[in-house]
């Protein structure tokens, strides 16, 4: 009997094991693999840090590049807007001089953008752009409102403070989880013997 009920124990994982290896494309876009959530980070699941990475770091370059390729171009038009009608009207509140706080923001945007995008220094530097984009985001509200959210709909369809909503998201979701295994963080950290733990 126990010959028997071991034979039929193991003809049931196989046909479980058949079961789940037949199971099509659509199965899982109907079945209920649908509503299974990823638990971890890892293999097909984290494919998409990469290009989301890769992507939100390319565009924090730009935005800190104001006025040139580097940051921090002082002299140049985009510099002194900002300065002008961003930092002073809006962050005079803050110790030190306009253009202090200026360079500060375009440094931060251009090199935890170049940062972001090696996977590199990930968390710090994910930590300050988050940061500056909740500066961000004080900025939009203080000069233009909620401009109707969530319901409500202003005229040009432009809502400012919702893209650097996004970002500060982005960026925070980065700090807690890290650069993912496409990056020169995971390769650092392999290298230094921490490749065999399971949690980062």
């Amino acid at each position: 009997l126990l010959r028997a009920g071991g034979r039929a124990g193991g003809g049931g994982a196989a046909l479980a094991r058949h079961a789940s290896s037949s199971e099509s494309a659509l199965d899982k876009l109907t079945g209920p693999k649908l509503f299974k959530p990823a638990t971890k980070v890892e293999g097909v699941h984290a494919a998409p840090l990469l290009p989301l990475r890769v992507a939100s770091g390319v565009l924090m370059i730009h935005h800190g590049s104001e006025g040139g390729f580097w940051p921090a171009n002082y002299g140049t038009p985009g510099f002194n807007g900002f300065v002008d009608f961003i930092v002073k009207p809006y962050f005079g509140f803050l110790p030190g001089s306009p253009e202090l706080w200026s360079a500060v923001h375009d440094y931060i945007e251009f090199w935890g953008g170049v940062l972001l995008v090696l996977g590199l220094l990930t968390r710090p530097s994910a930590f300050l752009l988050f940061v500056t984009m909740c500066g961000a985001v004080y900025f939009h509200l203080a000069s233009t409102g909620w401009q109707g959210f969530p319901f409500g709909h202003v005229e040009n369809y432009s809502y400012n403070f919702e893209e650097p909503a996004l970002y500060a998201f982005i960026f925070l979701l980065f700090f807690f989880n890290g650069a993912g295994p496409v990056s020169l963080d995971a390769l650092i950290y392999s290298k230094l013997g921490g490749g065999g733990d399971e949690e980062s």
